[in-house]
């Protein structure tokens, strides 16, 4: 009970904490009554450990801290987590799931049972390591937590023959993507999308609160991305890096960078932007979950690479009856069923009219 009770703690620095995990603590007191609770509010800021205890003050000795990640001990942006556990006077630590930081790895509750404090890891660790995906990818592979998400019709389009898309699902499911949105360290399109739709790629939670909005990525070989864009028009504090090709015009280069862009460079593979390339330079900048929204040609390449982690796929009950109609994807597919991308782990919700499918793409053959 204490530790779901830390993972929901956890789950409201989404959006925040990056690049830094989400995590959730609950304090008890030595009777088995909670008397402090916190969680990471945003990079830079307390710990959900140092939050939870300057909370509980004098009652949390001898009692109880749940906390969803093993604390930390070493010295970054605050002072280790360690240290106010036993300052605190805590009998007892639980934690879902050890650090696989290698400036942690362990270290953080071993420094405590060296200190005289009973400890566990495990409890809901699965739940705990969900959580943060974005964050245990980029660890490990120094790349971000690749997420596609699209919407069609019944038919597999979408957008009309003249390239209307407005809109494709409901509010229900718009509104679920703004959270996605919010809850993600980047949101990716194509060249395509911008001049065909001229997005402002934010995120606006239901009800006015307060978000976050990712970092808006381009791929855009060739640098057609005009200066006026609306995602460089905006009020926003997020940024704007447009990813192209080494030999990109340098007259578009100095005008998107006159217009607030930032412009990096990857390499080619067969013409196109190398993809893993830009896993990497997204990785490189700290962003540990990227969210691919399109179009058709966009998606279509990751999922052919291999590179999509998780794919959220929404239909909304239309049809548009005919064969002119903007298809989910682009390009050229396999010859045979066998070359099919398979999804595993599938879910199925409502969000209003529209279904969603959720899963992990498979390669061809897995």
């Amino acid at each position: 009970m204490h530790m779901k009770r830390a993972l929901a703690l956890a789950r409201r620095g989404a959006g925040w904490a990056s690049p830094n995990p989400m995590v959730g603590a609950v304090v008890l007191d030595a009777a088995g009554q909670v008397v402090g609770e916190g969680w990471h509010r945003a990079h830079g800021l307390p710990h959900a450990e140092a939050e939870a205890l300057a909370a509980a003050g004098d009652r949390a000795r001898g009692g109880s801290l749940y906390v969803t990640l093993e604390p930390c001990n070493h010295h970054g942006k605050t002072p280790p987590c360690t240290e106010a556990v036993l300052r605190a006077g805590v009998a007892r630590v639980v934690c879902a799931m050890e650090d696989p930081n290698p400036a942690v790895a362990g270290g953080g509750l071993a420094r405590l049972r060296a200190g005289g404090v009973e400890t566990g890891c495990g409890l809901l660790e699965d739940r705990a390591r969900a959580l943060n995906e974005s964050w245990l990818c980029w660890l490990s592979t120094g790349r971000p937590l690749v997420i596609a998400k699209a919407a069609s019709t019944l038919d597999g389009r979408i957008a009309t023959r003249t390239g209307d898309s407005r809109w494709v699902t409901g509010e229900k499911a718009r509104a679920w993507v703004h959270r996605l949105r919010h809850g993600t360290d980047a949101i990716l399109v194509g060249r395509g999308t911008v001049l065909a739709d001229d997005p402002r790629l934010t995120a606006r939670l239901p009800g006015g609160r307060k978000s976050r909005d990712p970092l808006r990525v381009v791929l855009d070989t060739r640098l057609a991305t005009p200066p006026g864009a609306a995602m460089l028009r905006g009020d926003s504090d997020s940024g704007t890096l447009i990813i192209c090709g080494p030999d990109a015009p340098e007259a578009r280069r100095e005008a998107l960078l006159t217009a607030g862009a930032r412009v990096e460079s990857v390499p080619l593979n067969q013409g196109r932007l190398d993809l893993p390339a830009v896993l990497d330079l997204l990785g490189r900048l700290k962003v540990t979950g990227v969210l691919v929204e399109g179009g058709g040609q966009v998606l279509a390449s990751f999922l052919a690479a291999g590179l999509v982690d998780r794919m959220h796929l929404f239909l909304a009950p239309k049809f548009l009856g005919g064969d002119d109609g903007v298809p989910l994807f682009s390009g050229a597919g396999p010859e045979k069923m066998a070359g099919c991308t398979r999804l595993s782990g599938v879910s199925v919700r409502r969000l209003g009219e529209d279904i969603l499918v959720t899963g992990r793409p498979e390669k061809p053959g897995v």
